[in-house]
């Protein structure tokens, strides 16, 4: 029972981003009392550490409505708690000790990689890594990131755009150029964001670009004119440039090799040129068997995440396993974890938001389908009879013995306010610490000894 008399569910949520908070705010109004565990000191997730690090009036916002969330007496908080097969605590155990469902939001915490030679050189970094040591998230704050002139970023999402606005904006590098597999037509960026940037695109060398690969792609109906409009959209209303960095594409070039000297540093991007094929309503790349080399100090993978495959859940092509005939869908779509092996269901276990499609849209996408992940979970416990709150005293003694230090709601509210206060006493509009450490000393959590 709750302090207010009520019969509750017992829901174990695992990932505090937009997707696990907004589903246990849905989740604990419709009568079921939620633990949030995050891997992360601080809530927020893709939230707190996946915008820009300037953007925080939205930041902020998000923020406000997370304190609302947490705020309630039926979500508790548990951070610097990791969840995993090999991890402190397992999905066994969270079923063990008496969690009803289980609901995953980690998000896609791995990383896309193509598996080129030379990826292991100095200067080879993947596009979230960057996101995330911008955003002062710790271990990846305070590592090292040995970033040149001339950058080359294989992708041409909003991710890229990310990564063009940060080396064009704070970096300040000579060049940054977009390497795409496919062609002009198949951008995938927003105006909004190009609109950061689009002052350092260099008009020039786009239309020569275009005339490159016009032939090839009018060869698959596309319409170069059609391809220019759609990259230049932001163009005109673009902010004015802090820097002299030049923006160009490269369109038609799969990358085979990233090149280094004899100091394992990158000294460019080997692609391979390829044609456009149809597939359907889209196209393929196909290769042509001739390679160039893009001149280049510094490559930027910003071609996706996949999810963390130790979790403790069956994994295909870089995805959890959904159940292909759902109990419980939401519109048509499958939350429901599945293992193929044993071809049946995971018997209480959803997953949503990123956990359920990898890099699919931004916060408000994670927002809307983790809350329709609570909606699939809600229907699953309206078969199962309430148990209350009785299991919590037995989370509580395993989650002492952890060998980290666990982080609740009031601990994190106080760190909020020292960070506020360091922020004040700084003339910053925001500040983080950068190290666990530090976050775990200014909340007054002692840190644990090495053993």
């Amino acid at each position: 029972m709750n302090p207010n008399g009520r019969s509750l569910y017992l829901v174990a949520v695992v990932g505090a981003g937009p997707a696990g908070l907004f589903a246990a705010k849905l989740l604990a109004a419709e009568g079921a009392h939620v633990v949030l565990f995050n891997r992360d000191i601080k809530p927020g997730g893709l939230a707190e550490y996946g915008i820009y690090h300037d953007k925080y009036r939205m930041k902020e916002g998000l923020r406000k409505q997370f304190r609302h969330i947490l705020a309630s007496p039926d979500v508790d908080y548990y951070g610097n708690v990791t969840v995993g097969q090999s991890a402190g605590l397992s999905l066994d155990e969270l079923r063990a000790l008496g969690f009803q469902a289980i609901l995953v939001t980690v998000g896609a915490q791995g990383t896309k990689w193509l598996g080129l030679p030379g990826e292991d050189l100095r200067g080879v970094y993947h596009a979230k890594d960057i996101v995330y040591h911008y955003n002062h998230l710790p271990p990846y704050a305070t590592q090292p990131f040995d970033i040149g002139r001339r950058v080359a970023v294989v992708g041409v999402g909003n991710v890229m755009l990310d990564m063009a606005h940060y080396l064009i904006r704070d970096r300040m590098v000579d060049e940054v150029i977009a390497v795409a597999r496919r062609g002009p037509m198949e951008v995938k960026f927003d105006k909004a964001e190009m609109e950061l940037v689009g002052r350092n695109l260099d008009l020039d060398a786009l239309d020569r670009e275009l005339a490159r690969v016009q032939p090839l792609i009018q060869a698959v109906g596309q319409d170069v004119a059609k391809a220019r409009a759609l990259i230049v959209a932001g163009v005109a209303t673009a902010l004015d440039p802090v820097s002299d960095t030049r923006f160009r594409f490269d369109f038609l070039a799969s990358p085979t090799r990233v090149l280094g000297d004899a100091h394992d540093r990158v000294t460019g991007l080997e692609v391979e040129d390829t044609h456009l094929v149809a597939a359907g309503e889209d196209t393929k790349a196909k290769g042509l068997g001739t390679t160039r080399v893009i001149d280049c100090d510094t490559v930027v993978f910003a071609i996706g995440d996949k999810v963390d495959e130790s979790f403790g859940l069956p994994v295909q092509w870089n995805s959890f396993v959904k159940s292909k005939s759902p109990r419980f869908p939401i519109e048509g779509v499958s939350y429901e974890a599945f293992d193929p092996q044993a071809n049946r269901p995971l018997e209480g276990v959803f997953v949503a938001g990123w956990s359920r499609e990898a890099s699919t849209g931004l916060v408000g996408a994670a927002r809307k389908d983790g809350m329709y992940g609570a909606k699939a979970v809600l229907q699953y416990l309206k078969t199962l009879t309430p148990t209350g709150t009785a299991a919590l005293d037995g989370l509580s003694q395993r989650l002492a013995q952890l060998d980290e230090p666990v982080v609740s709601k009031a601990d994190w509210q106080r760190l909020e306010d020292v960070e506020r206060a360091e922020a004040q006493k700084r003339g910053l509009d925001i500040f983080k610490f950068d190290a666990n450490e530090d976050m775990l000393t200014a909340m007054g959590i002692a840190l644990a000894q090495p053993s």
